[in-house]
């Protein structure tokens, strides 16, 4: 196929910009707001937990879901016509029925809409350059998560905790008007799906297979170690800042939250041109080992203003992460017709690891203290990192070393 137009390319920007958008609404502001409707923290518990679990069991069926489809275009705009009917169900009628069945609604419609992104990307511009469309894909839905983050917070603030899911709503539009600007027409469906192209008529592959693709496994592996380190440090460290200065705890939060996205969109076209250039394998090493060293420096750091340079690191770990994972999956499902069950298989691991990891942490930090907390976390990182040393292979085609 030709190389896509500047107009599909820009619409994939704008695209993944508002998705970004639409999607900060239901992060800490879903609590604050239902706090706010003078909601029980248990029943705020079970809502949250609802849609974890949901989140969790629909990775694999979602990115198979993807792969069936034949317009990528199609599924990503109603997964936002989704999440934005959710965002009104909040809105409107904050009763606990309501609010469990939005829950579960925008939960169901991340499983697709991730996959989906990459799908268009990849269906876009080819195996060839997707690690550099990854890495623009980073870089804009850092700063659209940046600006819709300080704004929603801003309008929660002047308004009430209700104008962010207003918000979210009136971000459909922009959301649907960028994504009727890439050309159906240019996303080669089995491009998107990882398929070999007909002039090879290679038989598919069944999707159980992909479950057998040993490099695959071990990438989800590590990736579940990741998480299990990672997802509870930013919460752990937001209580031990409360308790050391309770009254910029909600300030030094915040400014942990925009440092690595600041980070992110710097670094994440780098990583996409250096990920061809280089291979992946030392992008991945780069990532994992940021993790631990932030562990153990959240560990012995007591100064607050310190603590947030060390979150520079997160930025670190979080640009390699956002290229490399669907970059490494499009590798390793390559002309198998199964690139979006691959994405699932992984993020199935990864939210296995991220519900887990608060628990761990909050155990040991409740008998040891929080020190020995981080201190466990960035072993168990450690261990990750020395399983992508010792097992991950290199996954870049021959074709495209330099």
């Amino acid at each position: 196929m030709p190389p896509p137009s500047r107009q599909s390319l820009r619409g994939l920007d704008w695209f993944v910009f508002f998705v970004a958008d639409v999607q900060t609404g239901f992060g800490p502001f879903v609590s604050v707001y239902l706090t706010a409707q003078r909601w029980t923290q248990v029943d705020i518990g079970l809502v949250l937990s609802a849609a974890g679990f949901v989140s969790l069991i629909g990775q694999m069926p979602g990115g198979a879901l993807v792969d069936a489809a034949r317009s990528e275009r199609r599924v990503a705009a109603i997964a936002v016509a989704a999440i934005c009917i959710s965002a009104l169900a909040y809105a409107a009628l904050p009763i606990f029925p309501i609010v469990l069945s939005a829950s579960v609604l925008h939960a169901l419609a991340s499983c697709v809409l991730g996959p989906a992104i990459a799908a268009i990307s990849l269906g876009l511009v080819g195996h060839a350059a997707i690690g550099a469309r990854l890495g623009r894909n980073a870089r804009f839905a850092s700063i659209g998560n940046g600006l819709a983050a300080a704004a929603m917070g801003a309008l929660g603030y002047l308004l009430s905790a209700r104008a962010v899911f207003g918000v979210t709503v009136l971000l459909l539009l922009p959301a649907l008007w960028a994504l009727r600007y890439i050309a159906a027409g240019e996303i080669d469906p089995e491009r998107a799906h990882g398929a070999p192209p007909p002039e090879r008529h290679k038989p598919p592959i069944r999707p159980g297979a992909l479950m057998q693709n040993r490099p695959l496994l071990i990438l989800a592996g590590c990736m579940l170690l990741f998480h299990l380190a990672n997802a509870a440090m930013l919460p752990l460290m937001g209580s031990v800042l409360t308790m050391r200065s309770a009254r910029w705890a909600t300030v030094l939060i915040a400014a942990c939250i925009v440092v690595p996205q600041i980070v992110v969109a710097a670094l994440s076209p780098w990583i996409g041109e250096r990920a061809q250039a280089w291979g992946r394998r030392p992008l991945l090493l780069i990532g994992f080992a940021a993790l631990p060293l932030r562990g153990l420096l959240f560990a012995v750091v007591g100064n607050p203003l310190l603590l947030v340079a060390v979150q520079l690191l997160d930025g670190v770990t979080a640009a390699v992460f956002a290229v490399l994972v669907p970059l490494v999956v499009a590798d390793l499902t390559r002309d198998t017709g199964h690139f979006n069950l691959g994405q699932g298989i992984v993020g199935t691991f990864v939210g296995i690891g991220a519900s887990i990891s608060a628990t761990l942490a909050g155990l040991i930090s409740d008998h040891f203290g929080s020190p020995w907390a981080f201190a466990g976390l960035a072993i168990i990182a450690l261990v990750g990192f020395a399983a992508v040393f010792l097992m991950m292979p290199e996954t870049r085609p021959a074709e495209e070393e330099d």
